[in-house]
């Protein structure tokens, strides 16, 4: 699946807010090794640069074009491509820091007790994922699916991610390596124009699969079906914008 960094950072300042606030519990004052897994167009990257400067840091990525954008926008940071199933640092880092990436990654607890063996004593483990599968985003995207001339495309499902698991198993699958294992929710409130901001939004993440099942020939469709199901599903508020709620998890593992 291609990504596209022009149509994510249609909403950049939404989208780095949650990565701001994994930042800010990172208990680290200084940070020799910092790695930003899923870095994406370089807009998380760029906070942990501020932070503990280009030389500390690297962002790693599996998307060349997310990888170009982030090199255009941080010349002097390193970008480098790798798939987080399997990726391990060279040497140990002292942080290992994940803005909304880990939800693509099959069996996703496995892999970060794995990255947890690959962390300094006192490193830290900080990710961040959308836990949105309940949402009208997310359910319309599979109710469209399965309507209209592109259903039998999603037949043998697949294309939606699946489920995050609840906040116990980020503590179970955790806590035997780390000293503090801190797990919360935010719930975000983002207002946008209108129900087709909401298609913007989600056409650089969670509906690019669907979009891409469906086939070019029925992308059109499948778009002006989808975006109907959205504008009823959020009403306009007073001021004719519409409230876009947005429920994320975190985690973050310090390594004993």
């Amino acid at each position: 699946m291609v990504w596209s960094p022009e149509q994510y950072v249609k909403f950049e300042d939404e989208r780095t807010r949650p990565a701001r606030d994994l930042l800010a519990q990172v208990p680290l004052g200084a940070a020799s090794r910092a790695y930003d897994l899923g870095c994406g167009p370089g807009n998380s990257t760029e906070l942990l640069v501020e932070r503990f400067g280009a030389g500390s840091v690297i962002g790693l990525d599996s998307d060349e074009n997310m990888l170009a954008a982030a090199r255009e926008r941080l010349p002097g940071t390193e970008f480098i491509s790798g798939d987080l199933s399997s990726w391990a640092p060279p040497e140990k880092a002292d942080l290992l820091y994940a803005n909304a990436v880990f939800q693509w990654v099959p069996e996703h607890l496995s892999a970060l007790s794995r990255l947890m063996d690959h962390l300094t004593p006192g490193g830290v483990l900080a990710v961040q994922m959308p836990d949105n599968f309940s949402e009208p985003t997310h359910v319309l995207m599979r109710e469209t699916a399965a309507s209209g001339p592109w259903a039998p495309a999603f037949a043998n499902g697949g294309v939606a991610r699946p489920l995050l698991p609840p906040p116990s198993a980020y503590m179970e699958a955790l806590q035997a390596k780390s000293m503090r294992v801190d797990v919360w929710h935010t719930i975000y409130y983002h207002p946008l124009a209108n129900g087709p901001a909401i298609v913007e939004w989600v056409k650089s993440t969670g509906l690019r699969p669907f979009l891409a099942a469906a086939g070019e020939e029925h992308r059109e469709g499948f778009l002006a079906d989808y975006t109907d199901r959205i504008v009823k599903a959020y009403p306009p508020m007073a001021d004719g914008r519409v409230l876009l709620r947005f429920p994320r998890i975190f985690v973050v593992a310090v390594k004993a």
